[in-house]
């Protein structure tokens, strides 16, 4: 699992809006799969950061979040994208795909819903709509 994977989904985001913002002061490439930089956090304060591709865990991050901890952090992911801009092209691109998918998948539930709905009878609709109702009903008690 890479740094991404790793990540949380809000950290990979915040990196990307790092990135995007050039909070990426200084970028070295160590080694073959590892890189070291300082990126500027949102309070001003500068962070010494470390990435290593090969083993994510090893990274590391002297911010509040990651110090001593074996975490991805939004400062890492932005040093990642900076180093390796084409990661970050290809992200945003699965993020699109899987979006237009997910997107299709409710399309084609709703065509499903509105077509089992017309399949009922006068009968049949006037009884699952009562029953949806007293169902709603009872939620908003409950949480009430």
């Amino acid at each position: 699992m890479g740094l991404i994977e790793i990540a949380r989904r809000n950290s990979v985001w915040r990196g990307m809006d790092y990135y995007n913002g050039k909070k990426v002061i200084s970028l070295e490439k160590t080694g073959t799969e590892t890189y070291s930089g300082i990126v500027s956090g949102s309070n001003g304060n500068k962070y010494m950061v470390k990435i290593d591709k090969a083993h994510p865990r090893k990274s590391s991050c002297n911010c509040p979040f990651a110090d001593g901890r074996r975490v991805i952090c939004k400062h890492m992911i932005a040093l990642y994208f900076t180093a390796e801009p084409k990661v970050a092209l290809d992200f945003l691109k699965e993020v699109e795909s899987w979006e237009e998918e997910e997107e299709a998948r409710e399309q084609q539930h709703y065509e499903e819903l509105e077509e089992y709905v017309k399949s009922l009878s006068k009968t049949e609709l006037q009884e699952q709509l009562l029953e949806a109702l007293i169902q709603l009903e009872e939620r908003q008690n409950y949480y009430w």
